[in-house]
């Protein structure tokens, strides 16, 4: 039998591919069509391939589950996510958008607090953060950016629009799957890459690499830079080597590095120390230095938050970014834009309630079984409460909490999140997704083009995490005859 797109029916949901049943959307009507010609033996020997592929490559994430570490091959599937390219620059142009607003509000909450002064933005919301950190107060990192990486996740509602979940600007992660999913992609589908206009993924680590290195404070042409991980047993260690590997930088944990007595860093090698220029470090912010933060850190340098405040050494991303990593600060975000750039925004965010406040609390512990109800600080999609999904007792529970904690909280509607078509048990199906693009900001600002797609492989499920039972796509950027 071959896919049959007349009774591909997502129902009430957004579809990605097919707009309706038997008819696909313009950007993917050749790939649709391309589908319909393959026999189910032809698409599942083709999906086979694609996951013997990720075992003989190693790509692997890590779950943690009951004490144990368990390395996972990576969950995907074949069938692309296509978004018009003139979509697309649009996004893009919303993406830096919002990134340029929140190094401006980081930048303003370390130094003048201008934006406090003016009473957008709570005082007590800036006192309460778990995320502003004190050791920043005064800092003026280069180019005046601290997030300079950020991965911002987007959906689509089922009325088409495109909005922002939350960003993403301590540590984020999921570039290097991204990557992978389009070299698998080639492998499978070659023939399609061969007819088609896709815009390319695979210059990100070269663009990361020219960002990093305009951070150096030294005016070199080839700056020493390492990727700073925790070690093996980091759920995203797969990620920092594929990274080190790509951008041609050492891969460094952190007893391979040390802060001399000239508030410098350097790299142990068998030639001796050798000057350490910028770090992307991928430890969080309490680990990164025994010195300023946690003392009991053995993952981190001692020293290296000093010599990152006396410009000897540049942090990607900053510490004290994660001050806008949090889905309470997230709700001002349309304010932010406002009051740095005088602009509205051009994606907007999901609608939100504020626990801190109290009609909107009211309103929030009123409507529990309608509703998501987030924790500021959490990720991965752990200590939230999904309202038509919960029991009553689970809803008491976030009731007590909300109430203990109200700044802690917030609520949104449940999105009907968009679909694609997705190969399930040898039978193509619709299950919902995500999107995580990936913006690089210093002097310059980059956006990948498309990003990591994560997909719900579950039935009916809306959780994309791949620790809880998600997958991903290659994700299409294409051109067609009006973009």
């Amino acid at each position: 039998m071959r896919i049959d797109w007349n009774q591909y029916d997502p129902g009430e949901f957004y579809d990605e591919l097919i707009s309706t049943p038997g008819d696909p959307r313009t950007a993917s009507k050749s790939l649709a069509e391309y589908l319909g010609s393959l026999n189910d033996q032809e698409l599942n020997r083709r999906q086979r391939a694609a996951e013997l592929a990720i075992e003989e490559m190693g790509i692997t994430f890590t779950v943690y589950s009951e004490g144990e570490n368990i390395d996972r091959s990576w969950p995907f599937d074949i069938i692309p996510r296509v978004i018009p390219n003139r979509e697309w620059r649009r996004l893009e142009e919303g993406l830096i958008q919002r990134l340029t607003a929140l190094n401006m509000f980081i930048d303003d909450l370390y130094n003048e607090q201008k934006i406090v002064k003016a009473k957008v933005f709570p005082a007590s919301l800036l006192q309460s953060s778990d995320n502003f950190l004190r050791q920043c107060v005064g800092a003026k990192p280069r180019y005046q950016v601290w997030a300079h990486i950020c991965g911002t996740d987007l959906v689509r509602d089922k009325d088409g629009t495109m909005y922002v979940l939350e960003d993403n600007l301590r540590v984020p992660s999921g570039v290097s799957y991204m990557i992978e999913n389009r070299s698998i992609t080639k492998r499978v589908f070659p023939e399609l890459f061969r007819r088609r206009t896709i815009v390319p993924v695979d210059d990100y680590p070269a663009h990361l690499f020219d960002m990093l290195a305009a951070l150096s404070p030294r005016e070199l042409d080839y700056p020493e830079i390492v990727v700073l991980t925790p070690g093996i047993y980091n759920s995203a260690y797969f990620e920092h080597a594929f990274i080190a590997q790509q951008m041609g930088a050492e891969l460094v944990e952190g007893a391979d590095l040390m802060v001399d007595r000239d508030d410098c860093v350097y790299m142990h090698t068998i030639d001796g120390p050798q000057r350490v220029d910028v770090v992307y470090r991928r430890i969080n912010d309490d680990f990164l230095d025994p010195e300023a933060f946690r003392k009991e850190s053995k993952l981190g340098v001692a020293g290296l938050h000093r010599a990152w405040l006396a410009g000897n050494v540049a942090l990607a991303n900053a510490p004290g970014a994660g001050v806008a990593d949090d889905k309470v600060v997230y709700t001002f975000v349309p304010e932010i834009i406002k009051f740095y750039l005088d602009q509205s925004p051009i994606i907007p965010n999901v609608p939100s309630f504020r626990c801190m406040y109290k009609k909107e609390r009211e309103h929030v512990l009123d409507n529990l079984q309608d509703l998501v109800i987030k924790p500021a600080n959490e990720s991965g999609g752990y200590g939230m409460l999904v309202g038509p999904a919960s029991t009553a007792t689970q809803r008491k529970r976030f009731a007590n909490l909300i109430k203990q904690n109200p700044r802690n909280y917030i609520a949104q509607p449940v999105l009907s999140l968009s679909t694609a078509p997705t190969l399930c048990a040898g039978r193509v199906e619709p299950r919902h997704l995500d999107l995580r693009p990936f913006i690089l900001q210093a002097q310059h600002s980059y956006v990948t083009a498309g990003g990591l797609t994560r997909v719900a492989l579950r039935k009916g499920s809306l959780v994309v995490n791949s620790s809880q039972g998600g997958g991903s796509k290659d994700t299409w950027i294409i051109e067609t005859p009006n973009s």
